[in-house]
Parts: structure tokens; C-alpha cells; sequence
């Protein structure tokens, strides 16, 4: 396993963290880690945070049109949460020594990334139930398993993400099924949608194993429990039965069940897509980091007086 260069005094504290991981026991912040581990998990925490502030944009956009008070209630409340995931994550990453205000840099300035699932627009209402039910059931695969992830702080912040993400999965279904009772127009809504968001919600999950250079590593040391494609089937095989109950047809003519593999087969994913998504030319790319460094910026005046007032309440006491 690589922990990194150590001078002869950090071999036994190398080899006590090699036997944490293989214990499947859990690194907290004091203990000593490898420069790779920590920069490897401020790396993870950060994109990871970075996904919940951006994914505010898409839906938040849908607030003052919902249809209902009710829907418009339980949409504010979702992206309330994203907004306090992103706080959980951002404090999770300071615990290995990084700077919230350096991570925000980095991210309005592209020059650290985010989920790729962001930078779709959001075209129709329906958009809200799919992205509910495919984007965060995406996000509940990929992310339950690092409830058991090796670094403690991060663990334990998923676990409540976990239960908030499931919760917002079942609302998204929940209005898809509503829509699906409802007009032709409603259904073709839905649809329409489906057909936009199926596979870039399979991109969520990373490039495929034999492309993805950090997928060996965070396995060895614990970060990630299960490979890209393990976690990408699992969503297959989970998403279809769904798809059928709500009467929606997945836009893959590969997709098919294949009893020897006990898995559903389906199609390939445009990697050279996802690749452009990535490398900031998806189609809203632009406009997420533009609205979210004119927050930034916008709030500046707030940051300015918290630290003005616990700077002089610390003179005070």
C-alpha cells in the first residue's frame, strides 16, 4: 500500500495507519496519515461539497414557479438541505488542515471540480421529480457506501446526508407518479425528461474502472468501498424495476436483463461527453460558476462582519 515518503521516526506510525485500514477501522483527524491519504480525501470532500452548492442552482431555479404551495415548500426545503450538506462536507475538509475560503477560491475559479450532473440545465418541472429520483438515487449508491469510509469526520457526516438524500429520492418519485396520473402533456413532460437526464445520471458514477486513476488507490485506503462500474450497475439494476412501476422507458435500446449475469446489460455511455462536461464546456458550466462567484461576492459584506464582530467580542472577553 503507498503511504508516502516517510522518514525512518513515521515508519511505525505507517505502519500503524496500514493496519487501521486493514482493520477497516476509521482515521480520525489527530492520527497521523499519509500526504497522499490527507490530500486525496481534501480532494474528495471538497468535490463532494462543491456538488451541493452548485446542485442548489438547477432546482433552485424551479422555487418560484413550483405549482403549489406545497411543492414549492418542499422544494425550498431540498435545496436547504443541499445548501447544509455542503456546510457538513466543507467542515469535514477543514478537519484535514484545509481552508473553506481556499476550497471556495478554487472552485469559482475552476480550478477544481464538481459533479458533472450540475451542468444540465433544468428545461421543465418535471426536471425536479427526475433529478429527485435519478440524480440523488445516483447520489444514495454512490454515497452510502462511504458511511464506511476509512477517514471517521467524513463517515459520520454521510450518515446524515445518506438519510436526507434518501428522503428527497422518495420525494422526487412521488411527484413523478403524480405527473404520470396526470395529462398526456404531464407524461410527455415526464418523459422528455427522463429521456435528458438518464445518462448523464450514469456519468455521476465516474469513468469507467479501467480509465479512473484514483479508483485503485482510494480503495486500498478505504475512501470507496466499491469501484465506479460496481456502482453504476447497482443503479441499473435498482433504477429499471422503478421505471417500470412509473411507465417511463429508459432511452437505452441495450437495456435488458441478462439472467447468466443476474444484472441488466445496457449500452455504452458517452465518455467523450462526460470528458468535455468535466473539463468545463458542458452546457451550463459557465452560468453555475458565474452565479455562484456572484454569490460570493454578494455575500462578502456578511463574511466581513462576522469577522469584525468576533474580533472584537474576543477583545471584549
Amino acid at each position: 500500500m503507498e503511504t508516502g515518503d516517510t522518514q525512518p521516526g513515521e515508519a511505525a506510525l505507517a505502519a500503524h495507519f496500514d493496519a487501521t485500514i486493514a482493520l477497516m477501522r476509521q482515521i480520525e483527524p489527530r492520527d497521523w496519515m499519509p500526504d497522499g491519504y490527507r490530500k486525496t480525501m481534501i480532494r474528495q470532500i471538497a468535490q463532494h461539497a462543491h456538488s451541493e452548492i452548485i446542485g442548489m442552482q438547477p432546482e433552485g431555479n424551479w422555487i418560484t414557479r413550483a405549482p403549489s404551495l406545497r411543492r414549492k415548500a418542499i422544494l425550498l426545503a431540498k435545496v436547504q438541505d443541499e445548501a447544509g450538506h455542503g456546510m457538513y462536507l466543507y467542515a469535514a475538509a477543514e478537519t484535514l488542515g484545509a481552508d473553506r475560503a481556499d476550497l471556495t477560491a478554487l472552485l469559482i475559479g475552476g480550478r477544481q471540480k464538481y459533479s458533472s450532473i450540475f451542468n444540465y440545465p433544468t428545461l421543465s418541472y418535471a426536471d425536479v421529480g427526475v433529478i429527485g429520483w435519478l440524480v440523488d438515487g445516483a447520489a444514495i449508491c454512490n454515497q452510502v457506501p462511504l458511511c464506511r469510509s476509512s477517514y471517521g469526520p467524513y463517515a459520520r457526516a454521510m450518515v446524515r446526508i445518506c438519510k436526507e438524500e434518501s428522503f428527497h429520492q422518495r420525494q422526487g418519485y412521488e411527484l413523478l407518479l403524480t405527473m404520470m396520473r396526470g395529462t398526456a402533456a404531464q407524461q410527455a413532460m415526464v418523459q422528455e425528461s427522463v429521456d435528458r437526464f438518464w445518462w448523464p445520471s450514469l456519468m455521476m458514477f465516474g469513468p469507467p474502472d479501467d480509465q479512473s486513476p484514483n479508483t485503485g488507490q482510494s480503495m486500498a485506503w478505504g475512501i470507496k468501498r466499491h469501484t465506479n462500474d460496481e456502482l453504476r450497475q447497482r443503479f441499473v439494476d435498482m433504477t429499471v424495476p422503478q421505471a417500470d412501476k412509473l411507465g417511463v422507458t429508459l432511452p437505452d435500446e441495450r437495456l435488458r436483463w441478462n439472467p447468466e449475469r443476474g444484472h441488466y446489460d445496457f449500452g455504452e455511455v458517452d465518455w467523450a461527453e462526460f470528458k468535455a462536461v468535466i473539463g468545463g464546456n458542458g452546457p451550463c458550466n459557465a452560468e453555475r460558476i458565474a452565479r455562484r462567484r456572484a454569490a460570493h461576492e454578494d455575500g462578502s459584506w456578511v463574511r466581513e462582519a462576522a469577522v469584525a464582530y468576533a474580533a472584537k467580542h474576543g477583545e471584549a472577553s
